[in-house]
């Protein structure tokens, strides 16, 4: 079984700048394949739509290789090779999802909106000691050791990423499938919400555990209040930058407006400091969200059950309530479901997911009544049939945990 890793380098001067070259030719690799794809697709359709659709990246590569790259693009040559390589499959793989209706159609990747990252040759990563040594990067020192592998086996599927902040380097690794533990052949059931991020309930020990929102923190409220004064600023900045605006065609029936900018934006340095601090404040926020996210999902599986179920929630759905959207968002319940997915797996729980419409909330847990008219301001439970009173998340919970009972039954 694969298991991801993720460390933080500590890259000398002189490897950073190496970094960001390979980044940057990464960003251009898969950029030109889209460029290249994009014109034979409008050669296809002057044609008559006769002949190919696109080009594969087998020959996007061959073209780099040995039309640019010896010629006009010779600072591809200060960068691994297998960088530009690995960036054009990349694009290839993203073509084919939209061609075969997989995925939406891949997007150009910008220089201040992508995450710079590259990839490393898998087969020329060596662990050292305090390190690892790559393809044309060298030694480079991590914050902490790799994880050791046997013997003429490789890490799989190494890139190197930045943060915002920091450096790190991703990667997969094989560890054994199960591990030899006992499982308390309990059931848990798993409600995710907004108001609390999960309420569990352990069937056989009747147990109720409460894991809270941590977007309901005074820490991440002071950030949030941070980085809205911080965005205030930076429009202001650029407020202050246009000296005026120019009408343009954006389509038939609208005009729309173009700025034009006293100083161009990238000579614009306090624009710039500006905008750093608003990445590093998403970036502290982000790191927050998961870590609780992860501490949250580890507590749940060291408890060791046999069984966890949870809803199969439409988050898709969910986000269409524009009053709830925000919240939800930054719930990160599908980060949430990803990480009990691969912890459970190597203990051996069985990991459920109930039925979309099953009504958990809805469903007295004493005695099966649907409550149909069940409003989601509506807290408590009240069982208009036997009287049961009970807290609305607790009682789904309930609700899930015997679902999974009343399944296999």
């Amino acid at each position: 079984m694969l298991r991801g890793k993720k460390i933080r380098l500590l890259p000398t001067p002189e490897q950073e700048i190496l970094f960001w070259k390979s980044a940057g030719t990464s960003r251009w690799a898969y950029n030109y394949f889209l460029a290249r794809n994009e014109e034979q697709y409008k050669t296809y359709l002057a044609n008559g739509r006769k002949g190919k659709k696109n080009i594969s990246e087998g020959i996007i590569r061959k073209e780099i290789n040995n039309q640019l790259k010896p010629i006009t693009h010779q600072w591809l040559k200060e960068v691994g090779s297998n960088v530009m390589k690995q960036a054009v499959k990349e694009a290839g793989r993203a073509m084919k999802k939209f061609l075969s209706g997989a995925a939406g159609r891949p997007k150009f990747k910008t220089k201040r909106r992508t995450t710079p990252r590259f990839y490393v040759n898998y087969e020329s990563l060596t662990r050292k000691n305090g390190g690892f040594h790559g393809e044309k990067i060298g030694f480079v020192r991590t914050a902490e050791p790799l994880p050791k592998i046997p013997k003429g086996c490789h890490y799989s599927n190494p890139w190197i990423s930045f943060d915002g902040k920091y450096w790190y380097i991703g990667f997969g690794y094989e560890v054994p499938d199960r591990l030899n533990v006992e499982l308390t052949g309990d059931s848990i059931g798993i409600d995710l919400g907004v108001k609390e991020l999960a309420v569990c309930y352990a069937f056989g020990e009747r147990k109720k555990t409460v894991f809270k929102n941590i977007n309901k923190t005074k820490e991440v409220h002071r950030l949030e209040k941070k980085l809205r004064r911080e965005q205030r600023r930076q429009s202001r900045k650029f407020t202050a930058n246009i000296d005026h605006y120019e009408t343009v065609q954006r389509n038939e029936k609208k005009p729309g407006r173009r700025p034009i900018w006293k100083r161009p934006i990238r000579e614009c340095r306090n624009i710039e400091r500006q905008r750093q601090r608003i990445i590093l404040l998403h970036r502290r926020l982000k790191n927050i969200r998961e870590n609780h996210i992860h501490q949250t999902t580890a507590a749940i599986v060291k408890t060791k059950p046999s069984r966890i179920v949870m809803e199969d929630l439409n988050v898709k759905g969910m986000m269409k309530n524009r009053y709830l959207a925000k919240e939800i968002a930054s719930e990160k319940f599908y980060e949430f479901r990803r990480q009990m997915e691969y912890k459970c797996e190597p203990y051996g729980i069985q990991l459920v997911f109930a039925d979309r419409f099953y009504p958990s909330s809805k469903t007295c847990s004493h005695c099966g009544h649907i409550k149909k008219d069940l409003k989601l301001n509506n807290r408590t439970y009240i069982c208009p049939a036997c009287g049961h009173v009970i807290d609305r998340d607790l009682n789904a919970a309930i609700n899930l945990a015997k679902y999974f009972k009343s399944e296999i039954a």
